[in-house]
């Protein structure tokens, strides 16, 4: 309330955005220069591809991993140790507080954290044993897709002819791409794709359910805490495979490894993507995780000798290129790229 001619009246409330001065008056040495502005998105930039250079690069650093390591023991590790990044994050963002979450929310979240961590993570880990380096990375870039038509069978969106182009070019350019292993009788790389494509359906499901928490709770919470409840059963699960692994006998290549797949890529990224997308906005960002398999591919060729055929290069280029068309084609991006890997 203000006085107004002696009188008691209602407060104005300024309905303009905070960045518009309320006051014309208001010296120019307090507004935000237009260079800092641009600094802000070329450092976001920057780190967004940084990100995807790391992510390239983890295919191949698990592949290796898995030369020491069993599937099982790897998964066993991890989650002993993004717990620990979890709550670390949360003491620091809540100063020293692990924030309370109403108890209605509790079992969601304790399916989201089964099926992020429990059923994408294990698939994916999985799938990535079994398959190459650049096959992986092509089939979970296929999660637009899988979203897109959860939300169609939802009936929360309708999907333009253009979309629905973009779904079968993509459908069509991953039949190419496992043609190529199915012909050469490659049974087992061509059953990592497989599982590898339930799991990115399982991501976009993940993406999807998350969504009311991330709105309720912030985006640090749901997943810190998803995190946390989804590590559980993957550690019950992988127990067997940890306790069989001689851990005295592994080296410090594979620890640089592990270290590197676990808080560098998975837990990092998350933090990294999650900067970038906040600075530069989802619709910007999003399009430089079609960098992903290409430099997955040239890592892998370089580094452990994988080779593609025409075929297999030719059905990945369709499948991106249906994936591109179906996620943009409405002008709208609705899908963060992947958080939990």
């Amino acid at each position: 309330m203000r006085r107004i001619g002696g009188r008691l009246g209602p407060r104005r409330i300024d309905s303009r955005p905070p960045s518009v001065p309320s006051n014309l008056s208001t010296p120019a040495a307090t507004l935000t220069p237009a260079d800092t502005i641009e600094q802000r998105q070329n450092r976001a930039l920057w780190a967004a591809v940084a990100m995807v250079v790391v992510w390239g690069l983890n295919f191949s650093v698990q592949k290796a991993v898995f030369t020491a390591l069993s599937p099982g023991g790897f998964l066993f590790v991890r989650y002993l140790i993004m717990p620990a990044c979890a709550v670390t994050l949360l003491l620091y963002r809540f100063r020293g507080h692990l924030p309370r979450v109403p108890r209605e929310d509790f079992f969601s979240l304790l399916w989201l954290g089964f099926i992020g961590h429990f059923v994408h993570v294990g698939m994916v880990t999985y799938g990535i044993y079994w398959s190459t380096a650049f096959s992986s990375s092509l089939i979970l870039a296929l999660g637009p897709i899988f979203t897109l038509l959860i939300l169609r069978l939802q009936g929360t969106e309708k999907l333009a002819p253009f979309q629905v182009i973009g779904v079968l070019t993509a459908a069509f350019g991953v039949v190419v791409f496992l043609s190529d292993k199915l012909f050469a009788g490659r049974w087992t790389a061509s059953g990592g794709d497989l599982v590898l494509l339930v799991a990115a359906s399982m991501f976009s499901y993940y993406t999807v359910a998350s969504k009311r928490l991330i709105v309720k709770h912030g985006g640090v919470v749901t997943m810190a805490y998803a995190t946390l409840l989804g590590s559980l059963p993957v550690v019950v699960f992988a127990l067997p495979a940890g306790l069989a692994t001689d851990w005295t006998a592994v080296s410090p290549a594979i620890w640089a490894g592990v270290f590197w797949a676990v808080i560098v890529s998975a837990f990092g990224g998350w933090l990294v993507w999650g900067y970038a997308n906040a600075v530069r906005g989802v619709a910007r960002t999003a399009p430089l995780m079609y960098l992903m398999p290409p430099v997955a591919g040239l890592v892998a060729w370089f580094a452990t000798g994988e080779h593609f055929t025409v075929v297999k290069l030719f059905g990945a280029a369709i499948a991106l290129a249906g994936v591109a068309l179906a996620q943009y084609s409405n002008r709208t991006v609705r899908e963060a790229p992947a958080l939990v890997d």
